[in-house]
């Protein structure tokens, strides 16, 4: 059996007209389309019932079959609960049928919106085909309405379209109001182009995923009173106290040298002059987490290795690019012996830290080692 099923999702029909829905059968339908286009000439779902008794009439002149049709109506507002309500309708005509034959349905919609009823629909009847009856002064017109209605809708869609959209519009009335208080016009065009290039790369790039990681990361930190994210802005500020530090090294050497250097006494002024600070900020941001991980009773004696270990390092560094240096004012210009006597106490501090640690650690364990 094909149950032809026109379907109205706002229920125009019930509340234009005042009939009781589902509506079944070819004279109900057509009593019902001609008292809904008495009632609002204009409402699309008119065509949508008359298309019914149209396809009706094809195929009980075509097909050998029982050929039914109906009207269900869904409700005004919320779409969850007009579907849900298309959805009894449908049981409600399914229940009255007489008939021993498995049922198909065709669908007769009047645009995209009223088609998002499918899988209701077709959790409850196998669905033949679908037809959706538009007037022709107004082809795809409400198809397009609701397209875009479910596009802004969308919070990223929306973020992406209107937002670069809101950035270009807003650059006349800028200029406009930079002209008042004589700031160049093109100064306002340049940042707004700025801001709208650095908008489409960040969404380009989809780094707003990352941005929010690192946003929930520092609030956690925050809220669970760690002590790295005071040490880690600590670090920050002595490595940019370090870069400065490294450039006024070759600033001097430069100076002292009265010409360009080489590239490697380039790099070994910045190392020279930047490794202390470096060194204290590598310090600085193991000793946070050391604190941290004691505290969350996850300390191992070996941690204590990382702060030694950037000493070391540190001192190595800055021996070797010491010895580097020519002899210049301001900068110090470390000699073979220097360079041998920090060679040796880099590596025994390391070797050392590592082997008071690894006994430590044997002697008095601080938990036990997973398996």
């Amino acid at each position: 059996m094909l149950l032809v099923l026109c379907v109205d999702l706002d229920d125009d029909l019930g509340r234009k007209t005042g009939l009781e829905t589902p509506v079944v059968g070819r004279e109900a339908v057509e009593d019902g389309a001609v008292a809904l286009a008495t009632a609002d000439p204009e409402d699309s779902d008119v065509n949508v019932m008359f298309q019914g008794l149209h396809v009706l009439d094809d195929l009980r002149a075509d097909e050998d079959e029982q050929v039914e049709v109906a009207a269900v109506t869904g409700l005004q507002g919320s779409e969850v609960r007009a579907t849900r309500a298309v959805g009894d309708e449908v049981d409600t005509v399914l229940a009255g049928l007489s008939t021993g034959e498995s049922v198909r349905a065709i669908v007769i919609t009047d645009g995209a919106q009223d088609e998002s009823v499918l899988p209701v629909i077709r959790s409850r009847v196998p669905i033949d085909s679908v037809r959706r009856v538009v007037v022709r002064q107004a082809q795809d017109l409400e198809s397009m309405y609701y397209t875009m209605k479910q596009v802004l809708a969308d919070p990223e869609t929306r973020g992406t379209l209107l937002v670069p959209l809101g950035i270009l519009l807003l650059i006349y009335p800028f200029v406009t109001i930079a002209t008042f208080f004589d700031v160049p016009g093109a100064a306002v065009i340049g940042l707004l182009s700025a801001l709208l290039g650095l908008y489409t790369l960040f969404r380009g790039l989809g780094l707003e995923s990352t941005v929010d990681d690192v946003a929930d990361r520092a609030r956690n930190l925050l809220y669970a009173g760690r002590v790295t994210i005071i040490t880690y802005v600590v670090a920050a500020a002595l490595l940019v106290v370090g870069g400065a530090e490294g450039i006024e090294t070759l600033r001097a050497v430069r100076a002292g040298l009265g010409g360009s250097p080489s590239a490697v006494t380039v790099l070994a002024a910045l190392v020279n002059g930047a490794i202390r600070w470096f060194a204290a900020a590598g310090i600085t941001s193991s000793l946070g987490q050391v604190t941290d991980e004691y505290l969350a009773d996850r300390f191992k004696w070996r941690y204590l290795n990382a702060p030694f270990y950037v000493a070391a390092i540190a001192v190595v560094l800055y021996a070797v690019t010491g010895f580097l240096l020519p002899p210049v004012p301001g900068v110090t210009s470390l000699s073979l012996t220097d360079l041998a006597v920090a060679l040796t106490v880099g590596t025994l501090l390391g070797v050392l830290s590592t082997l008071t640690f690894a006994i430590a650690e044997s002697r008095h364990p601080t938990s036990v080692e997973p398996t």
